[in-house]
């Protein structure tokens, strides 16, 4: 009698011991569920916050460039930009970027037109791993172009040393036209537009970001040729921002041959950070 009553007991004992324990599995399981969505959720939020820094630091970018066309070759003029802090740094390298432009009729006329650095302005982006690297913002990966392609701003996306990089810069463009005879030779007239900033202020800078763009000068030099042959073209070979490519322009002769004005226009405007 008295084993019927301790075994009820016991059955009575585990029972009760499996009622907590059911609920101890219960509430750690449910932990562990909440920790992952919370895990996943602070995942997703930081990807959105990501993107839309980078997203804005784009456009910024991109504005910045549209905002520096207005004041050049125009002494004098001047913008101020703010850049919005998207935890990205701003770094104006004026010393970089070189440039390199030759001409050539494959005869007689060979030259280097323009051999400096032209600087470049860059910004790092924060830590992402779709950064849409080799992506063109603004521009192409022609290193100069002409009248038929005039965009002069090339803004792209390249990888950095530690993270994606948005690097802008200016590339020549040519331009040109005939302006009748020179002892009865035709008289062609060639320009070459070069944007410089290699007298802005070096620096590199985090957090919101006021600027200013200024035209300092714009220079001219000219370089002529007097040929006494017939050629149809001109070909501009430019080295810019990683990039070779080339443009041809068509010559006007006649029998007598011709003369080539070969202008080169440079723009130089400085990057100065502005005191709030």
């Amino acid at each position: 009698m008295q084993a019927k009553i301790l075994i009820r007991k016991l059955i009575g004992s585990r029972h009760a011991l499996a009622i907590p324990v059911t609920f101890l599995i219960l509430f750690v399981t449910m932990i562990g569920m909440i920790s992952i969505t919370y895990f996943f959720a602070v995942d997703k939020v930081n990807t959105r916050s990501t993107a839309l820094k980078i997203a804005t630091a784009k456009q910024d970018m991109l504005s910045f460039g549209e905002t520096v066309l207005p004041i050049l070759w125009q002494p004098g003029a001047a913008n101020v930009f703010e850049f919005s802090d998207t935890g990205g740094k701003l770094n104006v390298l004026p010393t970089t970027n070189p440039l390199i432009i030759n001409v050539s009729d494959n005869q007689d006329i060979s030259a280097t037109i323009f051999n400096a650095a032209v600087g470049q302005i860059e910004y790092e982006l924060p830590y992402s791993q779709t950064s849409d690297t080799g992506t063109f913002l603004k521009g192409d990966g022609r290193a100069i172009t002409n009248q038929s392609g005039s965009i002069i701003t090339q803004l792209k996306i390249v990888s950095g040393v530690e993270h994606p990089e948005i690097h802008l810069g200016y590339r020549p463009t040519v331009s040109y036209t005939t302006a009748g005879l020179d002892n009865e030779k035709t008289v062609n007239n060639i320009r070459i537009y070069i944007v410089n900033l290699n007298t802005s202020q070096e620096f590199g800078v985090r957090g919101k970001i006021p600027v200013k763009a200024s035209c300092v000068n714009t220079e001219m030099s000219m370089l002529t040729y007097n040929i006494d042959y017939t050629i149809n073209e001109l070909v501009f070979t430019a080295a810019f921002g990683g990039q070779t490519s080339y443009v041809t322009v068509p010559i006007s002769c006649t029998q007598a041959g011709a003369v080539i004005n070969i202008e080169t226009v440079e723009s130089t405007f400085q990057i100065q950070r502005c005191l709030r």
